[in-house]
């Protein structure tokens, strides 16, 4: 718990969500915030819990890389693929909003959501198939996402949705022009793989993308436009269900949510943050993620550069991506996990902070 030993588990991080949305019901006067959290949050708990005894049974079990630390083939067996309990309820949820609200918008979510959602399956079918940890290659993975992306960005620009006026605050925005859709595309395909890449021990993918959901749903929320109130909504719920999931995947793991999870959590991030014009603020409360990805950039670069210069290849960390880093430094993987929560509820504060204030 918080208060002696200042950790922040499970328990607290569920309860400091709690609170804050209450907290949020209060300010924007809507009981929906808090009661989508609860109630998304039990279903993924619920889900997870009875769908963990199907995974066993299917014999979905994980595939441990070899390039990883030696430390985690003691993870090798764990059910995988449990990002199925997330995902699905959220398309279920998409379906029902949709014959209600904002329905091509919505529509398009999906789309999005389905379509990485069907690669991370795959993905992870065929990494259990091959009985190794590579399904698909990485150069047919990556032209899968650039074509869902670019249909998504063409048809939500047909639609109006994609709007080149970033809005930094009431009095600062900037207008990209053209350059809106490389932006749009380097935040589904970026934040996808971004997650993806973080999802290396255990609860820390699930842990982050609840805390930057709810950030997403309060930024929405500070909007105060009417039209996007069900994107803030649609956050919170995916917040819950990361939350649920988080019970069984929290260090020791019990479950995996596999690319079918995180590939997907990305994609669903980066497509609300198009749909609703919220990149400054995702990029500053997706910062784990980012940094995630900046040290995999950084690493391979440095490494293809020094070995040009002087034949031998050297490393600015001692592996990639930087949770691995920490790692092999001696520091236990819950505490690495905990300190990447702490950083990341920090960073939605600032996020919002900076939303309110400039």
């Amino acid at each position: 718990m918080i208060g002696k030993t200042r950790s922040l588990t499970f328990t607290s991080l569920f309860f400091l969500l709690v609170i804050s949305l209450i907290v949020n019901s209060y300010i924007f006067n809507n009981l929906l915030i808090i009661n989508i959290f609860l109630i998304f949050s039990l279903i993924s708990f619920v889900i997870t819990k009875y769908g963990l005894k199907i995974i066993k049974q299917l014999n979905l079990l994980q595939n441990i890389r070899k390039e990883g630390p030696s430390f985690h083939f003691n993870k090798a067996k764990t059910p995988t693929m449990g990002g199925i309990f997330i995902i699905l309820p959220f398309l279920l949820l998409l379906l029902i909003v949709s014959n209600s609200f904002d329905s091509i918008g919505i529509l398009l979510l999906f789309f999005c959501t389905i379509s990485f959602f069907i690669i991370g399956f795959v993905d992870d079918y065929l990494s259990i198939a091959n009985k190794k940890n590579t399904g698909l290659k990485s150069n047919e993975k990556f032209t899968l996402q650039a074509l869902i992306s670019v249909l998504f960005i063409i048809f939500a620009s047909q639609s109006d949705y994609i709007n080149p006026l970033i809005t930094i605050s009431n009095n600062w925005i900037i207008n990209t022009n053209i350059v809106i859709f490389p932006i749009c595309f380097l935040t589904l395909v970026g934040l996808s793989n971004a997650v993806n890449l973080t999802d290396g021990l255990d609860g820390l993918a699930a842990g982050c993308s609840a805390i930057v959901f709810f950030g997403l749903g309060t930024e929405i929320f500070i909007k105060g436009q009417k039209d996007l109130i069900i994107y803030g909504l649609i956050s919170y719920a995916m917040s819950g269900l990361c939350i649920g999931f988080l019970k069984y995947n929290k260090y020791p793991a019990k479950i995996f949510m596999g690319d079918t999870g995180s590939l997907t959590i990305g994609a669903a991030l980066g497509s609300i943050s198009i749909l609703t014009n919220s990149f400054f603020t995702l990029f500053i409360i997706s910062g784990i993620f980012i940094i995630e990805v900046i040290s995999v950039m950084i690493q391979v670069s440095f490494f293809k550069i020094t070995k040009k210069l002087f034949k031998k290849g050297k490393r600015v960390f001692l592996m990639t991506p930087i949770h691995h880093h920490f790692e092999l430094k001696g520091i236990k993987e819950e505490k690495i996990v905990e300190n990447f929560w702490k950083v990341n509820i920090l960073l939605v504060v600032l996020g919002i902070v900076l939303k309110i204030n400039l």
